[in-house]
């Protein structure tokens, strides 16, 4: 008999869990701008005070209910983004427990929520790339996925991905012979219960793949992550070079020396936006330098790229420039889920060729 496998990895938990992180960081920009704009105000009173920690925890508890209570992709979503928000909260207050006097305002907080967010994002990664999966796990996830034949809710491409994830496994356990024969005579979800949706999404694909065959596209990319990184540096120059400068020490000829000094001055703020907005711009290069030979490799490299602007250079641009933050938060975001779908567009157009 073998022995029972004591952790089995989900294989669908990546993206719920950067939307865990996303979430929170999310939740730490809002918070700090929220607070700043009221004028820090305080909830309760004749001596008491609601800090907003507890309802990060509140939020938190919430999702390891959900998850414990309930089945179903849709639960994993939402106690996903729950979770991040209820950790993004409550990690923003991690100043008044480092320090002696409860220093809400503690300099070195947000580089402390840095090392935190950075350290999970890496064991993240750690966890869910290597070793390979093993087949027990993929067998796992084929049950899992499963529950849309419950629910009656399973469409073409979950029908495919299940049946990827089967030809992974042993053909000696009786469960892969049994599933793949099941799920192949599964009838499809039924187009018309969601035909909104069903032409949404067919007229976005139609539209991608126009655009993805126009000879002009590769450069298109190109130009947007090239436009989005210069713009980022720019911003991050700005931030941490030219801030407070004054125009008296531009007009009297004194930038160079202005310049000098606050290379001198940096704080570690400074040094994190510099070096997080570099290695975002080391992904970007590499993208470009791959998109003519694979496209899904170049839209890889742009995911990373922009997953370290989330993680990392948003955090610490909100240090400096909290409205600001907010707008590139919002504008990465957005890049990012754009740049998620042109990569499972082309994984699709990918499969249908090796078929």
């Amino acid at each position: 008999m073998n022995r029972r496998q004591a952790f089995i990895r989900n294989y669908e938990a990546w993206g719920h869990l950067e939307v865990f992180l996303i979430a929170a960081v999310a939740a730490v920009l809002v918070i700090r701008l929220f607070l700043e704009l009221t004028g820090y105000p305080q909830l309760g009173g004749a001596g008491l005070h609601i800090a907003h920690m507890l309802w990060g925890g509140l939020l938190m508890a919430a999702a390891i209910i959900m998850l414990l209570s309930f089945l179903g992709k849709t639960i994993d979503r939402w106690a996903s983004l729950t979770g991040g928000l209820g950790f993004g909260v409550f990690i923003d207050e991690i100043g008044k427990f480092v320090t002696a006097d409860n220093d809400y305002f503690f300099t070195p907080a947000i580089s402390l929520i840095y090392v935190v967010f950075v350290l999970t994002f890496l064991a993240v990664h750690i966890i869910h790339s290597r070793p390979r999966y093993s087949s027990t796990e993929y067998l796992m996830n084929a049950l899992h996925k499963m529950e849309e034949v419950v629910f009656q809710d399973l469409d073409s491409a979950e029908r495919r991905q299940t049946l990827a994830l089967l030809r992974k496994c042993s053909p000696a356990n009786p469960l892969v012979a049994c599933l793949s024969d099941l799920i192949g005579r599964t009838d499809l979800v039924n187009d018309r219960r969601s035909l909104l949706g069903t032409r949404v999404r067919s007229l976005s694909r139609h539209l991608y793949r126009r655009l993805a065959r126009m000879p002009q596209f590769p450069r298109m990319v190109v130009w947007l992550f090239v436009a989005q990184l210069v713009l980022k540096m720019m911003h991050v120059g700005v931030v941490v070079f030219l801030v407070g400068i004054g125009w008296n020490t531009i007009a009297s000829g004194g930038l160079a020396g202005w310049l000098l000094g606050r290379i001198e001055d940096l704080s570690f703020v400074d040094y994190a936006q510099l070096f997080s907005s570099l290695l975002s711009g080391v992904f970007v290069l590499i993208g470009v330098l791959r998109i003519r030979r694979s496209r899904t490799a170049a839209f890889q490299m742009f995911e990373q790229s922009l997953l370290v602007s989330i993680f990392l250079t948003e955090v610490f641009s909100f240090y400096e420039q909290q409205f600001l933050a907010l707008i590139g938060l919002a504008l990465n975001i957005l890049l990012l889920i754009i740049t998620r779908y042109a990569l499972r567009q082309e994984a699709a157009s990918a499969s249908a060729v090796v078929t």
